[in-house]
């Protein structure tokens, strides 16, 4: 099975590159209409799966991002529509200049090619990523997890059917169906046919792929998430900000999962800070310093390095921009990292120090997200330093391409 959806991706790539943006861009909003008017169709294939992951006992924030409702699948169709509305990268010339001998060289973008993408409980990235790979002329394979596959097939039946009725290649998109773990390991071997593999999900599954696969990897690692509270903060955004970053969607990778607060302004954020955070449900775990302040939970060093992707917030007090710099750099994941603060320098040693991919001042770590940065929509978070990092787009699912025009030239 897998050998036979490989060849078919491979064989629809072909045809895929030099398929025309105004092709493209009429499938995705042949889609789009699509999706909304099968908005019932997907809430009951949800449904199935939300009872399945209930009768398992995934948390409530697993729950929440496994959740298809009229209000998310109006958001995925406003994702492919922002995708259809952006410039086609394809094409692009990056670069070019005439040789003294003549040669005219020119870099110019290109599909990637086949895109793998494995993904674990949110379905809104079946659409999401079919919709980025299309738009930038690349055939893709999904592998979404198994309590997300009634949610997942529904989406990419859909959408193939409308993408097929506006003339793109029948196996453009194709979906893995079967649950079983074994695909995962023959897609991961599947070189001659595939190009790169964009996982998402937890430690065990990305894990798991970087130890096996035979393909380049875009890794989308642990969203473990700092908001610092520096010395000269306005307090009321700090908690404005941190409370967002933390409790408007717990269970997602750009979720603040430490709070850092200088010592000059603990004794005066913390309590109030504290109070609206468990109000909220939030359990706390804090330094000794922060126990000093607020009645918590002590705070371990396995604390420091963890996504709880829940109700659950670690908080530490350090005693300067550098402390908190340094723990940022040390226990982070490298993902998305914000400091409030009212002074410039403060703000520009933190942009210039924190080594993520991508950092905040005065803003939620929550607007990590290729919707957010007019991206249209994302297919991951990369975390890697090549071939890109944070949000990965349409312009980071193409590689280039030197196109030399010459006119007889000869190397002596």
């Amino acid at each position: 099975m897998m050998e036979r959806i490989g060849k078919q991706a491979r064989a629809a790539s072909d045809l895929l590159r030099s398929m025309t943006s105004a092709v493209k861009d009429a499938a995705l909003l042949e889609i789009t209409g699509r999706l909304v008017a099968a908005s019932a169709l997907l809430r009951d294939a949800n449904a199935k799966d939300l009872e399945a992951g209930r009768a398992k006992g995934l948390s409530g924030a697993m729950l929440d991002r496994l959740e298809l409702n009229d209000k998310r699948i109006a958001a995925m169709a406003d994702g492919l529509r922002a995708v259809a509305a952006l410039p086609d990268p394809v094409g692009e010339i990056l670069y070019q200049t005439v040789r003294p001998n003549g040669l005219r060289i020119a870099q110019i973008r290109q599909p990637i090619g086949v895109v793998g993408i494995i993904y674990e409980s949110r379905p809104n990235v079946t659409a999401d990523a079919a919709a980025l790979c299309l738009k930038s002329g690349n055939a893709c394979i999904l592998r979404g997890g198994s309590e997300a596959i009634h949610s997942n097939v529904a989406i990419a039946r859909v959408f193939v059917e409308g993408a097929v009725a506006a003339g793109v290649p029948e196996h453009a998109v194709q979906i893995v169906t079967t649950t079983d773990r074994a695909a995962v390991g023959e897609l991961l071997k599947m070189d001659r046919y595939i190009d790169v593999i964009v996982p998402r999900g937890g430690k065990s599954l990305i894990a798991r792929i970087l130890d096996e696969s035979r393909i380049p990897v875009v890794a989308h690692l642990d969203g473990i998430c700092h908001t610092y509270v520096h010395a000269d903060a306005d307090l009321r955004m700090a908690m404005t900000i941190g409370l967002n970053a933390k409790l408007q969607r717990p269970g997602v990778c750009n979720a603040m999962e430490t709070l850092l607060v200088h010592e000059a302004v603990a004794a005066r954020f913390l309590p109030e800070m504290a109070e609206a955070l468990r109000a909220g449900g939030c359990e706390i775990r804090g330094c000794a310093n922060t126990q000093a302040i607020i009645e918590c939970a002590p705070a371990t060093e396995e604390d420091w390095a963890t996504e709880y992707l829940d109700k659950i917030l670690s908080i530490r007090v350090v005693a300067s921009l550098e402390e908190a710099i340094e723990h940022i750099n040390t226990y982070g994941s490298h993902h998305s990292d914000a400091i409030v603060t009212e002074g410039y320098a403060a703000a520009e040693r933190f942009l210039d120090a924190v080594d993520s991919a991508t950092v905040y001042v005065n803003a939620s770590t929550r607007f990590t997200d290729g919707f957010e940065f007019g991206m249209g929509a994302e297919i991951g978070i990369s975390t890697n330093k090549l071939h890109c990092r944070g949000p990965m787009a349409l312009k980071e699912l193409t590689t280039v391409k030197y196109v030399i025009r010459g006119s007889g030239q000869i190397r002596e």
